[in-house]
């Protein structure tokens, strides 16, 4: 693409947004906040790893068309209000980018290492790093725990802090280990569930340190926990629909007297 084709496709997009906004504009769109927006913003997001996951060009492009749209529109809102424009955005990320890597836009980069045009990735992250603190002048965290965000939704933040933590060695040898913290947790909350005298409280703490168990594992096989999950979610509802589908064939209800014939359908759905 040529740049007077990025422009031109840039240029609508704002003016599409701005007219979507303005006086004469769609009455929904224009009572949209940022504050309003961050659940879609969660939402697309994760709409667009599954697509990624599936691997369809087409649907990967649209996803990312709807993340896009939702970055362009929280940004025009704050334009709206004079607070940042959208330039202002693009030109701040350009020039962090630039300021951040040193070793690929020669700012002295041989001050930071021996070889800079032969950086391993993780010395490139701890350039990055470097940079927040030398020249942004961000101050370090009282604890390493604290560089991972409060907002990230909870799977995905126990799996930051558990990576976090892992960095200075707090961590498992091995796989082993954490599946043996998890059979623990899972002792643990078999032993609240029964406890007649167990309070709610009590075994919501299990339950949550079983979850939190359930994470790790899946850090030492690169696995992300809320992706497994959204994929689970999927295969769920496929599955769920078979059992519906067929129970309506046969004239039955979806009730829970019926569940032994429902867990017929259930597992014919995963054996199909």
């Amino acid at each position: 693409m040529m740049p007077r084709e990025r422009e031109a496709a840039f240029q609508k997009l704002y003016d599409v947004v701005s007219r979507l906004r303005g006086d004469g504009g769609c009455p929904w769109d224009r009572e949209q906040t940022p504050l309003s927006l961050r659940g879609d913003l969660i939402e697309e997001t994760y709409e667009c790893i599954e697509a990624i996951d599936e691997q369809d060009p087409a649907h990967i492009k649209e996803e990312l068309g709807d993340i896009f749209l939702l970055v362009f529109m929280i940004s025009f809102m704050h334009e709206e209000q004079g607070l940042f424009s959208i330039k202002d955005v693009t030109e701040g990320l350009c020039e962090k980018l630039i300021r951040r890597h040193p070793h690929v836009f020669a700012q002295k980069s041989e001050d930071l290492f021996e070889d800079p045009q032969n950086l391993s990735p993780q010395e490139a992250l701890q350039n990055w790093a470097k940079m927040k603190i030398e020249q942004e002048g961000r101050k370090p965290k009282d604890s390493i725990l604290d560089e991972v965000r409060r907002g990230l939704p909870p799977l995905d933040r126990a799996y930051k802090l558990q990576e976090k933590a892992a960095k200075v060695g707090f961590d498992w040898p091995d796989a082993a280990g954490a599946l043996g913290k998890l059979r623990e947790e899972l002792a643990e909350t078999e032993a609240a569930i029964y406890d007649p005298k167990a309070k709610n409280a009590e075994i919501e703490g299990e339950l949550g340190d079983l979850l939190f168990s359930v994470v790790n594992l899946c850090r030492f096989f690169d696995v992300e926990p809320s992706v497994a999950l959204q994929k689970t979610n999927a295969k769920f509802i496929e599955r769920f629909g078979y059992v519906e589908k067929r129970m309506k064939e046969n004239g039955q209800e979806m009730k829970a007297g019926n569940l032994e014939l429902m867990d017929r359908y259930w597992n014919e759905a995963k054996r199909s």
